[in-house]
């Protein structure tokens, strides 16, 4: 069984068992049209900032984890200090099956989103603060993000500069910052995209144990231990979200041929491959994703390659 295989097994198994919603796109460019009793719950992406996101059976340890917002906030936080010394900061808290999912962010130079889980006994309404836990490699996966957008600072620059200009010159938008804080939890974010990593990326893994073994490491010294010469544009996944600005306003078809056109055509944005979804106007509240049947998408297997 391959490496991929894995890794779809193992997520499938761990979302069944503390009843996350699937197929809600945090961890998969490649999202599906939602079904099931969440299919019709649209709000205007300007107006989503998170609220209302479930995850199924959560609403016992939801109750829970907000009663024990201190116990839980603190347990998240040693967790994190405890394995990857890194210091962060809570944005939301919901229940799931077994316990709380709790999106946070990095409060250091290198900035991502992710989450982790609080196990909650419900019989006794205990917090299981020694038995935090982190899907896995979504961490790892968050912090490589955080760690390529330093090293290329000045290329994601370019891209948010042109991502900029694309919604200020046409009628699409972005996804608010409260619902990147909120619900996001994807690694490096941003309204328009969010950035995932692989595992097998050996240009980036020296620069990540070198973070881990000291994140107070200066972002020079870290850039010295970049691989170059290991770079794949395979490892490093750029994912583009746009959303129509107008209620009832279809995908833009245009825009969506002209945007990969236009990065084909700039040397100075991130290497790497690129995905692309433009969808209309609404968000689905409870499982933060715009993904539907008119939305346009290219992705997986026909990345845009910016190389």
């Amino acid at each position: 069984m391959n490496r991929k295989n894995k890794w779809i097994i193992y997520v499938i198994g761990l979302s069944l068992l503390l009843g996350g919603c699937m197929g809600n796109g945090k961890n998969n460019a490649d999202s599906q049209e939602v079904t099931g009793p969440y299919k019709d719950t649209f709000v205007r992406v300007q107006d989503y900032k998170g609220e209302g996101y479930v995850l199924r059976n959560g609403e016992d340890a939801d109750r829970i984890a907000e009663e024990k917002r201190v116990e839980v906030q603190k347990a998240v936080k040693d967790f994190f200090i405890e394995k990857y010394k890194t210091d962060v900061k809570v944005h939301n808290i919901v229940g799931n099956k077994g316990g709380a999912t709790v999106f946070v962010e990095s409060t250091g130079p290198v900035h991502f989103y992710t989450t982790a889980i609080v196990p909650i006994d419900l019989s006794e309404e205990k917090v299981k603060a020694d038995e935090v836990v982190s899907l896995e490699g979504e961490v790892e996966s968050a912090i490589r993000g955080g760690l390529y957008h330093l090293l290329f600072e000045k290329e994601f620059a370019e891209l948010d500069q042109y991502l900029e200009k694309i919604e200020a010159e046409n009628k699409v938008v972005g996804k608010t910052k409260e619902a990147i804080e909120n619900v996001g939890g994807t690694g490096y974010m941003t309204p328009y995209y969010f950035i995932t990593t692989s595992s097998s990326d050996k240009a980036i893994k020296p620069v990540y144990d070198a973070y881990i073994e000291n994140p107070t490491i200066p972002p020079a010294e870290l850039k010295s231990h970049f691989a170059m010469d290991e770079f794949s544009v395979e490892n490093l996944k750029i994912n583009l979200q746009l959303f129509m600005e107008e209620e009832g306003a279809e995908p833009s078809k245009e825009l969506f041929h002209a945007i990969p056109k236009d990065l084909k055509k700039m040397n100075s944005i991130p290497k790497g491959s690129y995905s692309l979804v433009i969808n209309d106007n609404l968000i689905n509240e409870k499982v933060d994703d715009g993904y539907k049947e008119n939305s346009l998408r290219v992705g997986v297997p026909d990345y845009i390659v910016i190389e």
